[in-house]
């Protein structure tokens, strides 16, 4: 028996080291792992010769700010979206807050849950449906919605395909603005304060 178990453990021991050498051939790095290591490399001496900068202040920061206090102290806060189109001419919009784009979701766009892996089960991240039930992609980011200031009615519009819009928290006195039409129920003399 003593030697059966010895014979049996030599011919694992062979067949171990056979595997080990084929595995070793398997081990050559792959032309992905080569341009990854030279990314990182490249990356880690720009960083040594060229690291980032501090600073002590950040007008990113300042501005992001100044957004807060404009559209998130007041409810009743009122948008003027001005529209160029292709010809130059301009219309607009007076809205109760701010447009928002339809790519804008009150609920994260993903979610997770556990899924079929294959031989394993595992979470996933999946795309979640909206409140309206459906599901959407990012694809329509350039249609606005808003409500009117007036009236209440909804208001959309789109912009790209030769159309722009502007957006100021008051209206401006402007030259390229002074002949601007109402494109919604209100109009700039129906809002002044």
């Amino acid at each position: 028996m003593r030697r059966l178990t010895t014979t049996t453990v030599a011919a694992l021991t062979a067949l171990g080291l056979a595997f080990g050498v084929t595995a070793c051939d398997d081990d050559k790095p792959t032309s992905r792992s080569k341009e990854s290591k030279a990314r990182n490399s490249n990356y880690d001496e720009l960083v040594a010769r060229q690291p980032a900068h501090t600073g002590s202040y950040s007008p990113t920061r300042e501005t992001k700010n100044f957004w807060i206090d404009t559209w998130m102290k007041s409810p009743n806060k009122l948008s003027y979206v001005y529209i160029q189109n292709a010809n130059g001419s301009f219309g607009y919009f007076v809205l109760k807050g701010l447009p928002v784009t339809y790519c804008v979701s009150l609920l994260p766009p993903e979610v997770k849950t556990r899924g079929d892996l294959g031989q394993y089960d595992g979470d996933l991240i999946v795309q979640g449906p909206s409140m309206d039930g459906t599901y959407s992609s990012g694809s329509n980011c350039n249609a606005y919605y808003g409500k009117d200031a007036v009236t209440g009615a909804y208001v959309e519009f789109s912009v790209g395909q030769n159309q722009s819009y502007f957006l100021y928290d008051q209206p401006l006195d402007l030259p390229q603005y002074k002949n601007a039409q109402p494109l919604g129920p209100s109009r700039i003399q129906d809002v002044k304060r």
